[in-house]
């Protein structure tokens, strides 16, 4: 069985941070604790802001994004392409050639026959 290791690091992460509102009082209206992440290659947008410090609001918004539906599917797009070492839209193509197509149509019988 092999093992996958699959890592993001920050290059992949656009992570800004911003001022909170609401409860908390001035700490957190006055100082940007709170966390906005956005992952590029799956396009998923996160924030982490339930908490008056940066560290936790960014494991929170680190966390938001792992349990992410659309980042779940690109990590297991990932995965399939690196053990296959071809990507979706090269295993589309493939099957899109003219000799990997089968056009079937009914005959005067009403049975399914191959047409081409």
């Amino acid at each position: 069985m092999k093992e996958l290791l699959f890592s993001i690091t920050k290059r992949d992460l656009k992570i800004d941070y911003f001022s909170g509102s609401g409860a908390g009082g001035q700490h957190r209206n006055k100082h940007q604790n709170c966390v906005r992440m956005y992952h590029g290659d799956s396009g998923v947008r996160t924030t982490g802001q339930s908490s008056k410090e940066r560290k936790a609001n960014l494991q929170e918004a680190f966390k938001n994004l792992a349990q992410h539906a659309k980042f779940k599917m690109w990590q297991n797009m990932k995965v399939q392409e690196i053990l296959t070492g071809r990507s979706l839209e090269d295993q589309v193509k493939k099957l899109m050639e003219p000799q990997n197509i089968k056009i079937e149509g009914k005959d005067f019988d009403g049975r399914w026959t191959e047409v081409s």
